[in-house]
């Protein structure tokens, strides 16, 4: 419908770009379709905010609306709609057993099939699967969540964004930006116009990187142009010859330590430095996800290149992976997979995808041990190993399975095969072994799910504005809730990512980082009380930062 509403030939290409690149983002999983929950009915609904019409419809909604769903309690979902409200309790309400009788003929099971073949019984007690429910009391979380650090009411946008990139990081790169230089002269030959960064130029150089990720141009350089988008205002810092030198010698890491062998040695010191701001900024809520967010090029962008200009683009060499807390949008910890190489990270050590996405999941888990967490997955990192290894470190998990996408090593066949028999909305089945539940939900389609976090005998609900009420498993219901929030993060700050893409894969990986630890930074700002002194917008928020770098704003320590 959007494509029909005018911007010619490159608005509908674009939009076609834009589901290409939502069809490849295959590790959430959780959209309209997916809980067969396509058309007019679940477009207003928040539950579903990630098919094309429901995204729309969020983005025209009013600012305020969104921020104050950012700041939602610990464990909400979408609009306040909370897995608070459906919380675990030890014996069913009335209201509960009303809705029992309406959907199960009072069975503890709404809607569950009829009994098993004796084979399939016989298959799913040899795995220690049963049918027989229990109660399993949810994880108990004592650490506080959100900010670390009071910032005082003047703080200012480089104050936010220095809580993860201070000025000891910018000195280190200007250091190595100026050893670079220096020995790539030696062996190339004198560069008669290349004069030592300073501190100063490099904060500017950054300003004028991160001013791309607000006002989406083909190229940097377009800044000191003479077309549309060009930027008089912030153009005569630094003259353009001078940005391009930098940037010709810009570097984190300028020389191989003998005993490197990791691919992304060039980078690996600014994500540790800024892994370490994230840990100690901020403290997150008990329910996390684990994806893999969109960071591809922005299609309106793409739909403006000449075909020549696509060609030169190369395909990103590695995959960006997440842990983010689903009560604010805050990515907790960063993990890169390079997708090429015969290390330790590439994929010629990992054929398989299970695998590849057992390790990811494992190396974003890895500070997560003995608080209780839990954790959201898609379909390409749920599996029953992983999330008994998991429990081992009191990390517990919620996921939907897939049988083309997961690994289903241990789960009985029966619950991965659809039954003959027709199935009304709302029904379910439900396995259980030790703590883990697996659960096979109807809703226009059979969906699994994969738990030890939520009680297989608590109930949850699934809100329809003309359906009504579909019951589920409480599992369903966080699940749903949690997820969507992650996708309206992704629809609201990734077009908020640089639009610089250079060809050298660590470069690729330091700017995606760059625009994560500015929208975390924002994210903080929205949870302090210099918020309600300024209110900045999220554009102009990252206005302010590309001033403040460039000093065209006073930026005088305010603590």
């Amino acid at each position: 419908m959007m494509a029909e509403g005018g911007g010619g030939p490159a608005r509908r290409k674009a939009l076609s770009l834009l589901e290409a690149a939502r069809s490849r983002y295959e590790s959430l999983q959780i959209s309209d379709d997916v809980f067969g929950e396509s058309g007019q009915d679940s477009s207003g609904n928040p539950f579903y905010s990630t098919s094309a019409d429901s995204r729309s419809a969020a983005s025209s909604q009013d600012e305020e609306d969104d921020e104050e769903d950012e700041g939602r309690p610990e464990g909400l979902g979408p609009r306040g709609r909370a897995a608070r409200r459906r919380a675990p309790r030890a014996a069913a309400t009335p209201a509960e057993r009303r809705r029992q009788r309406q959907f199960g003929g009072g069975s503890a099971v709404p809607g569950g099939p009829g009994p098993m073949e004796e084979e399939e019984e016989e298959e799913a007690e040899k795995g220690g699967w049963t049918r027989s429910l229990r109660d399993v009391p949810p994880p108990h979380f004592k650490d506080g969540s959100g900010p670390t650090r009071k910032m005082p009411l003047t703080a200012s946008a480089m104050d936010f964004f220095q809580l993860f990139v201070p000025d000891n990081v910018l000195k280190n790169m200007v250091v190595q930006t100026n050893m670079y230089a220096k020995k790539y002269q030696e062996r190339f030959g004198s560069d008669d116009a290349w004069i030592d960064v300073t501190l100063t130029e490099m904060k500017a150089f950054l300003g004028y990187m991160i001013s791309t990720s607000i006002h989406h141009c083909e190229s940097v350089l377009s800044i000191w142009s003479s077309g549309f988008y060009s930027n008089k205002s912030i153009a005569l810092i630094m003259t353009q010859s001078r940005f391009e030198k930098i940037l010709k010698y810009f570097h984190i890491v300028a020389f191989r330590s003998s005993q490197t062998t990791h691919g992304l040695y060039k980078i690996q010191p600014f994500l540790d430095s800024l892994q370490n701001g994230f840990d100690s900024a901020f403290r997150p809520s008990q329910a996390q996800v684990l994806h893999e967010p969109l960071i591809d090029e922005d299609p309106v962008f793409i739909a403006t290149c000449t075909e020549r200009e696509l060609r030169k683009r190369k395909k990103r060499k590695f995959s960006l992976w997440v842990r983010q807390c689903s009560s604010t949008g805050f990515i907790c910890q960063i993990y890169v997979h390079l997708k090429e190489g015969s290390g330790a990270d590439g994929l010629d050590a990992l054929k398989n995808k299970p695998q590849l996405h057992s390790m990811v999941a494992k190396s974003l888990c890895q500070n997560a041990s003995g608080k209780n967490y839990i954790i959201f997955t898609g379909p390409s990192i749920t599996s029953l190993n992983l999330f008994e290894e998991f429990e081992k470190q009191e990390i517990y998990c919620c996921g939907l399975l897939s049988t083309r996408k997961s690994d289903c090593t241990g789960l009985p066949p029966s619950m991965l095969n659809n039954p003959e028999t027709p199935q009304s909305r709302g029904q379910y089945r439900i396995r259980m072994k030790g703590n883990m539940s697996l659960i096979c939900w109807y809703n226009k389609g059979h969906f699994r799910f994969l738990t030890n976090a939520y009680s297989p005998v608590q109930q949850g609900v699934i809100i329809k504005r003309k359906s009504g009420e579909i019951p589920c498993p409480l599992a369903v219901e966080a699940f749903a809730a949690h997820l969507s929030y992650i996708c309206k993060y992704d629809d609201k700050y990734s077009k908020y990512f640089i639009s610089h893409k250079p060809n050298k894969t660590w470069q690729q990986v330091f700017w995606f980082a760059i625009s994560i630890a500015i929208n975390n930074a924002y994210i903080l700002y929205k949870m302090s009380e210099a918020y309600h002194v300024t209110r900045y917008s999220r554009a102009q928020f990252g206005e302010r930062l590309v001033k403040e770098l460039l000093g065209l704003e006073d930026t005088s320590p305010s603590h």
